[in-house]
């Protein structure tokens, strides 16, 4: 679905990232995993164009897409929830669900507003609410959806649960579950690794702009050096 090597990522002068390397592949749930600054963030910005690379290759669906702008690999199938949810607040919930709705792969069976609703009942009562009248948990939850929308094959979210209390958490990864089931990829940064590990397939860990580890969640699950060197605060 997704494969990216030798990415080199600069802003201004400064380099930022190293030669990354990863790849999601369909159906699977992916992680970017690092302490804060590592890249993470870059390496997503990278890969959807709003970050142009000036070295690396990145193939999304057997095609590249290293130098695309962030719109076209939007329309390519690329759907992001990105750092600070950045929903529209004067818009309600309803119309920030259908602002950038649209099926470009013409899934036979594409997300609604009714599978929208289905998958996150706590929006549904706030349908015509303003977005900027949500709680955080709520916000998060509808900028998954909003993502959803595009009808995207892979689905990025960026720090998913970061600030949100536990409960509210817990059905953010529940929600992330059923989408997985639906057969959609993943990738997902957070910093909650016992949660990723119950829910991801892989890992790759970052420090300073390079991937420095990666493997299952079986793996990382037993590296306790890993996740103390780091991942630990």
């Amino acid at each position: 679905m997704l494969k990216v090597r030798g990415l080199e990522s600069f802003y201004g002068a400064s380099q930022a990232l190293f030669g990354v390397e990863f790849d999601v592949a369909a159906g699977e749930v992916v992680t970017l995993l690092g302490r804060n600054g590592m890249g993470k963030t870059t390496t997503i910005h990278s890969v959807i164009g709003i970050v142009q690379p000036r070295a690396g290759r990145i193939h999304f669906k057997d095609r590249e897409i290293t130098k695309l702008p962030s719109f076209k690999t939007a329309n390519l199938g690329i759907g992001l929830v990105p750092e600070g949810r950045q929903i529209f607040p004067n818009l309600s919930v309803r119309e920030n669900l259908i602002a950038t709705a649209s099926n470009h792969q013409k899934l036979d069976d594409p997300w609604t507003l009714d599978r929208i609703f289905a998958l996150f009942p706590e929006l549904t009562a706030r349908a015509t609410s303003m977005g900027n009248l949500l709680s955080g948990g709520e916000q998060q939850m509808l900028a998954i959806g909003r993502a959803l929308m595009t009808n995207p094959s892979l689905l990025i979210l960026d720090e998913a649960t970061e600030g949100l209390a536990p409960l509210i958490r817990t059905k953010i990864w529940d929600a992330l579950s059923l989408i997985r089931e639906s057969g959609l990829s993943i990738l997902v940064v957070d910093k909650n690794v016992q949660d990723l590990i119950a829910l991801a397939d892989r890992h790759f860990v970052m420090e300073k702009g390079k991937v420095v580890w990666s493997g299952s969640s079986g793996e990382l699950k037993n590296a306790d050096d890993v996740q103390h060197r780091y991942l630990g605060v």
